[in-house]
């Protein structure tokens, strides 16, 4: 039954939504459009949720419905009330089709093309190699490093793709523990651990980040070095946090280990331009707009330099993470339809938001991200919640003591990569639980210190940068 439920309810539920008469919903005033929205809303959340069909296949699904319903150049039959009051605005098809290529995608795509090349030209292994050096032979030192390379890997590539690199180099030091060695469960959750925290640190670290951007523009504008100057500092006291958390309840009986991480660096002409061109890219992201380009514009240097080179070819090409690309735009697509509808702020005004205390709305609105992030993709929570933050935070004036609309987004921005409890809550974590190291109760224990302390801490990121005029 519950399988069965699973595909019947995410089509049943939105098509009785449109099939409702207006006066069914507890809003005075809702078009046509409107109520395609809501129906479009619960659509892709209940199948992001439910996972009936891949969740990537979701955001595609959204953006074709909103082109079939919402848009001027659907179905005839959907839009011939359009210009009456009653129905509401029509969405322009290019404004839909363009979230596809949103100077977000653009960031995503040069990140993944820098990951893709650090990859094949192993700048990732001999980096770990190298940076591993300098922390000895003792196994909370040799953790400390290994969260460290991860973390640092993480705010550059994927996730996934640094957790299953680093849980490959981890695999022969877990040989030198016993077998019922704590330190074996320490060392194992260091590293989603470690990936989760550590994409944070940066815009292209982590799905949800290239999100909140789309909402951060205009006055609350924040650059891909401005990301970093408080990303990097909170990566790093959270690392320290889960360093001491993972040594203190699981200690290692091992008093020294030995490492052996065999490689070298490659002196190749397309090695040593694509070690060249990844710093040069990093180091102009860091310097924000001062040369006169954004972060969007320099993300595509990497990609042009490594397609005219041939260090990416059209077989590199296959093993780009498109349903990521395409995840987060139909998280756009979903955002566009909620704003341009007008139902985000329609439901933000319904609500009597303004009889709260702007804490407990910040703290309602990250605890609420934090849950859904740790039973459904980072990436599907942030693409629901952040549309409604952005207008909740734009409509409610007793938050601008706080912050804002930029301290709103921060803090649920943060929350939903907090979300690491589970085994299924992030890639990283399904492929640190299938090493066998580690069940579920302990990634529970892990997760849930690691994801309330993160969220308390946000709050007092975002206090400081108030201090210091920076929201």
């Amino acid at each position: 039954m519950r399988i069965h439920a699973k595909y019947i309810l995410p089509i049943l539920i939105p098509l009785v939504v449109m099939l409702l008469p207006a006066s069914a919903f507890p809003f005075e005033t809702l078009t046509v459009m409107q109520q395609r929205a809501i129906a479009l809303f619960l659509l892709a959340a209940l199948c992001w949720v439910l996972e009936p069909i891949p969740i990537y296949a979701t955001s595609v699904l959204v953006i074709v419905l909103e082109l079939l319903f919402l848009s001027d150049k659907g179905l005839i039959w959907f839009r011939t009330e359009a210009g009456t009051p009653e129905f509401g605005g029509l969405l322009h098809y290019s404004d839909i089709m363009a979230t596809f290529a949103s100077p977000i995608i653009m960031l995503f795509l040069g990140g993944f093309f820098l990951a893709m090349a650090a990859t094949k030209y192993r700048l990732d292994i001999n980096l770990a190699r190298v940076l591993l050096k300098p922390f000895g032979h003792k196994p909370q030192m040799v953790m400390a490093g290994l969260m460290l390379i991860t973390a640092v890997f993480s705010m550059f590539m994927s996730n996934t793709a640094t957790t299953a690199m680093m849980l490959a180099i981890l695999t022969p030091i877990l040989m030198l523990f016993k077998p019922n060695d704590p330190g074996k469960i320490a060392f194992a959750l260091s590293i989603p651990v470690a990936a989760n925290i550590g994409g944070i640190g940066t815009p292209i670290g982590t799905p949800p980040n290239a999100i909140a951007l789309k909402y951060l523009s205009g006055e609350n504008l924040i650059t891909f070095g401005e990301w970093m100057s408080f990303g990097v500092p909170f990566v790093i006291i959270m690392l320290v946090l889960a360093w001491v958390l993972l040594s203190k309840l699981f200690p290692s009986d091992e008093s020294s280990i030995s490492l052996s991480i065999k490689g070298k660096f490659l002196k190749t002409p397309k090695a040593i331009t694509v070690y060249v061109t990844f710093a040069v890219t990093v180091l102009l992201w860091l310097m924000g707009s001062s040369h006169g380009m954004n972060s969007y514009t320099v993300a595509l240097i990497p990609v042009a330099v490594f397609s005219m080179t041939g260090i990416i070819n059209k077989e590199d090409l296959k093993k780009v993470s498109w349903d990521v690309l395409w995840l987060v735009s139909g998280g756009f697509a979903l955002g566009l339809a909620l704003d341009k509808t007008g139902l985000a702020q329609l439901v933000v005004h319904s609500i009597p938001f303004e009889h709260f205390a702007p804490e407990l709305v910040l703290v309602g609105a990250a605890a609420l991200c934090l849950l859904m992030a740790n039973f459904m993709s980072h990436t599907a929570t942030a693409n629901l919640l952040m549309p409604i933050m952005a207008a909740l935070g734009m409509s409610m004036t007793s938050l601008s003591s706080l912050g804002g609309e930029t301290t709103l987004i921060l803090v649920v921005t943060f929350a939903a990569s907090l979300g690491m409890s589970l085994p299924i809550s992030t890639p990283p974590n399904a492929l640190a639980h299938a090493t066998g190291h580690v069940n579920s109760h302990q990634m529970a224990k892990v997760g849930v210190i690691l994801g309330v302390v993160g969220v308390a801490l946000s709050f007092v990121m975002v206090w400081i940068l108030r201090l210091v005029n920076f929201l």
